[in-house]
């Protein structure tokens, strides 16, 4: 199923082989010490294997990197917001966020045009992209195209998928099928929150009436035991300002998830394993510091998290399954990878 695609920005190869090229451009930030592709690296899933982000300026954010990999079906972005519904209106923040710093392009707009406008190839790829006329390298135009090289970031040959869109009967190991079954079975419900295509919620289903995005809270923290997360991070009471919002995420994909650790938003679970546990308890209690509280006992907790019994052979089982949604090739393929031509 092909993801939407917004009328005002058409999806072309040329746009995307525009895009990849800006993704991995360094000159996107404020010192040349990174781009898009320093939080969202291919090799893990487009992820960077930290808890935090870093900014180029060295600056620490209160949350992980999520992965791009089919974010193109995403009807929210980020990790906790009902007001970005595009990936353009989500470009923007690590194009221009300041608090934190990510690539620190305020105030840098004109030169950057500039910088591209003087490289050959990228006035060829720029004139390719967007052939109408005006002034092709704008800022708008590289929103655009990267918008564009994202959405073309699209995995679908997963063991997972081969079985279940193939009828691969050999696909997925024995293990592996009795944790799908644990995965969809009433006792864990994971599939309340992590369903469809994106194995995720708030994604775009084809044909039908698009229901608005879900946030919950797992019971992560109870600092204090005031039903409150940790104030670097309440998650979706940062936008609303309401209190019943705090600690409240969206359910992000487990597609490639075997590669994307550290785990939940803010890199807090080291471990695949850790995050099973995490929810079998129906909430993390942590003994000692300044985040200690059960989560299990936060008042806000989503009441579909009530906890689960696991033997070690279920246990194994799920994180079989979990496995099985690796697509290895996109973690490798060339045409997501920086292009090599003349770098």
């Amino acid at each position: 199923m092909p993801p939407p695609v917004p009328d005002t920005n058409l999806i072309t190869v040329e746009k995307v082989q525009l895009g990849r090229r800006l993704f991995y451009d360094n000159r996107l930030s404020v010192n040349g010490r990174g781009s898009c592709s320093s939080c969202h690296q291919q090799h893990l899933a487009f992820t960077d294997g930290r808890p935090h982000a870093i900014g180029v300026t060295g600056e620490a954010h209160a949350r992980s990197s999520m992965s791009l990999i089919n974010v193109a079906y995403n009807n929210n972005f980020t990790w906790a917001s009902r007001n970005l519904r595009t990936l353009e209106q989500q470009i923007v923040i690590p194009l221009f966020n300041e608090r934190p710093v990510e690539l620190g392009m305020t105030g840098r707009e004109a030169l950057v045009a500039t910088d591209l406008k003087a490289d050959s190839t990228y006035a060829r790829l720029f004139q390719s992209a967007f052939p109408e006329p005006g002034d092709q390298v704008s800022i708008d135009n590289i929103i655009k195209a990267l918008a564009s090289f994202v959405r073309s970031v699209i995995a679908a040959d997963s063991a997972f998928d081969r079985l279940l869109y193939l009828d691969d009967q050999s696909a997925i190991s024995a293990s592996a099928l009795r944790g799908m079954g644990l995965f969809f079975s009433e006792k864990l419900n994971c599939g309340a929150c992590h369903q469809g295509q994106n194995i995720a919620g708030g994604q775009y289903v084809q044909g039908k009436l698009q229901e608005p995005t879900k946030f919950h809270n797992t019971g992560l923290y109870n600092v204090g035991g005031h039903n409150r997360y940790p104030t670097a991070d309440p998650g979706l009471r940062n936008e609303s300002g309401q209190a019943d919002d705090d600690g409240r995420f969206r359910a992000p994909t487990l597609r490639n998830i075997a590669v994307t650790a550290p785990y939940m938003h803010d890199g807090s679970i080291s471990t695949l394993s850790g995050v099973i546990d995490h929810y079998a308890a129906g909430g993390r209690s942590i003994d000692n510091g300044e985040n200690a509280g059960i989560g299990s006992a936060n008042s806000r907790k989503s009441q579909l998290l009530t906890g689960f019994e696991l033997s070690a052979v279920e246990k194994k089982d799920l994180l079989k399954f979990l496995d099985s949604l690796t697509d290895h090739s996109v973690l490798d393929e060339q045409r997501f990878s920086k292009p090599e031509d003349d770098w």
